[in-house]
């Protein structure tokens, strides 16, 4: 085997969920273990990543035009190694392995053998591995946090994913659902907390499904928030992502009694019919959504909620798409992820359904709840104008570095003076205009 060399340069290239950033953390950190640093430009590495998902099919043609970028910088230097990490690299394996530009493949449960594949790959250019586990969870290792502000850090609670929707690749790329113990989750976020870092977003699939067992231990989500939350009063904790079926009023209540558990729920619904929701194989029908969104707003007024809707799935009608539509106006969601279906290979609805929306109806439907959307975030937004907010200072304005940028604990985005403050900062502001996706504010 060949001994990788000393300090020798990553590029690291994440496309995609939250998760993915926390897989790529965790690459670093193996890595790093071998002498690798981390490095800004393919034209100073030596080894080059991207890490994606798989779950629509813009984001992979995506990574296939940012493999001719590589193809470009590998014709100069034929000694760099290119390879491809994560859900995208487990669902298309050995069609990424035949790209003259890939050298190594590895899925999301492989990243421990990555120093192996590197080493290998002088004897075998084409290196493979996308085994998934059933243990796995990465749980003993640091990750190497690779934000450039030091504000927000993600950890991973759990892998997998056990619910099947019928749309979905994740249960085929990530493998079942585990969840991470609970003392380890504990110990990285101490990790953060003592970096100096103001804000931990606990992530998985489906985090309401959290659950821990291990002798006298038995550890639900909501139980996992609490012993995060208690570490710091004055460090924000996120999570993301919950399932509309696995919301629990012990969740609920969990977030109403801590000031530091941020007041948003990311609560994907995917469609507002039952007809859809019963052939996406969801689990939950449209009352029971509107159930618990009624549970939020009574155990948290003032409680933010987003979602992810899918437009134009299989068998889609124009009352399948008016249904979701009027859920939009009767839950007023402060943000949505909106997207068209595009079909999965390997899925149940690809199995099973015919993709017969035609791509200018998807569109079409996608526009509408756009712009439904957009008046729903003005509105939220307008009822912000003239209140104070605590906000966590994040970042600069893109379009002026004499303004920040900050979250309010309702997820929403503010632009306001600097006023001698910086990044990792709190900051009182006072809402004075907006936008639908933007809060304008002073300082107070």
């Amino acid at each position: 085997m060949t001994e990788i060399k000393k300090h020798s340069k990553v590029f690291i290239e994440t496309y995609g969920c939250q998760m993915n950033v926390s897989d790529s953390e965790v690459v670093l950190a193996i890595l790093s273990k071998e002498n690798y640093e981390l490095c800004e430009s393919i034209e100073e590495a030596d080894l080059v990543l991207i890490n994606t998902c798989a779950i629509r099919d813009n984001a992979e043609q995506r990574i296939l035009g940012r493999l001719d970028v590589f193809r470009l910088e590998k014709k100069k230097r034929p000694d760099l190694l290119v390879g491809v990490l994560g859900c995208m690299a487990e669902r298309l394996k050995e069609t990424l392995l035949e790209n003259p530009v890939v050298n190594i493949v590895a899925g999301p449960d492989a990243y421990r053998d990555l120093p192996r594949l590197i080493a290998s790959v002088k004897a075998d250019p084409k290196q493979i591995n996308t085994a998934l586990s059933h243990e796995e969870t990465y749980g003993d290792i640091s990750p190497v946090r690779m934000d450039k502000n030091g504000v927000s850090a993600f950890i991973s609670i759990m892998r997998g994913c056990n619910n099947v929707c019928s749309y979905c690749v994740v249960p085929y790329t990530r493998g079942a659902e585990r969840s991470r113990d609970p003392h380890s989750i504990v110990r990285e976020a101490c990790e953060v907390i003592e970096s100096g870092y103001k804000e931990i977003t606990l992530l998985g699939q489906n985090v309401d499904s959290y659950h821990w067992v291990d002798g006298e231990s038995d550890v639900d989500f909501p139980d996992l928030l609490e012993k995060v939350a208690l570490l710091n009063p004055r460090v924000r904790i996120r999570f993301s992502t919950s399932h509309p079926k696995d919301i629990s009023d012990k969740l609920l209540y969990t977030m109403a009694k801590y000031d530091n558990i941020c007041n948003h729920i990311h609560l994907p619904v995917q469609s507002g019919s039952n007809v859809m929701l019963e052939k996406m194989r969801r689990r939950h029908t449209r009352e029971w959504y509107l159930e618990r969104i009624a549970k939020i707003r009574e155990v948290m007024p003032d409680c933010a909620i987003s979602t992810d809707v899918i437009a134009g799935f299989c068998g889609e009608t124009e009352q399948d798409h008016q249904d979701t539509l009027s859920l939009f106006r009767e839950v007023g969601f402060d943000f949505a992820y909106m997207f068209y279906y595009s079909e999965r290979p390997g899925t149940m609805a690809a199995r099973h359904f015919k993709d017969d929306v035609p791509l200018e109806v998807k569109t079409e439907r996608l526009n509408q709840i756009i712009e439904l959307q957009n008046t729903l975030s003005l509105e939220s937004h307008k009822r912000d104008v003239g209140k104070t907010f605590e906000v966590l200072v994040d970042g600069y304005s893109k379009r002026s570095k004499a303004d920040l940028t900050g979250r309010t604990q309702q997820n929403k985005t503010c632009v306001f003076p600097a006023g001698g403050h910086s990044i990792g900062e709190y900051v009182t502001v006072k809402v004075k205009d907006c936008t639908s996706a933007t809060l304008l504010c002073e300082l107070l």
